[in-house]
């Protein structure tokens, strides 16, 4: 089975997460998806980058969902959501890019 970065799989949940939300008029269906996504990136970020990594951009993960709401007031929703998919996107691609670099291993 081929690996699916985390960095798509971050920004797949922030997006899907909100998706899911508005589509099904259920925002805890979509909180399960993106904490299923989340779960499954973290993973991914300790098994590149260890607990530093992991805890670091977990933080990041729950904090641009959480920073998406009042910038969609801003900016609309679905451009924050985005923005804050890709930020996060963003921070996992250096983090873990910077992690494969220092153990050695190609980018």
């Amino acid at each position: 089975m081929p690996k699916i970065p985390a960095t798509a799989v971050a920004a797949t949940g922030i997006i899907g997460g909100y998706a899911i939300a508005r589509w099904t008029k259920k925002r805890p269906l979509g909180g399960v998806a993106l904490a299923a996504a989340g779960a499954v990136a973290a993973y991914e970020w300790h098994r590149a980058g260890g607990s530093k990594a992991s805890v670091g951009l977990s933080t990041a993960y729950i904090a641009a969902f959480a920073g998406s709401h009042p910038l969609a007031k801003k900016i609309g929703a679905w451009p924050a959501v985005f923005t804050a998919a890709g930020t996060v996107s963003a921070a996992s691609w250096a983090v873990t890019r910077r992690a494969k670099a220092w153990a050695g291993q190609p980018a």
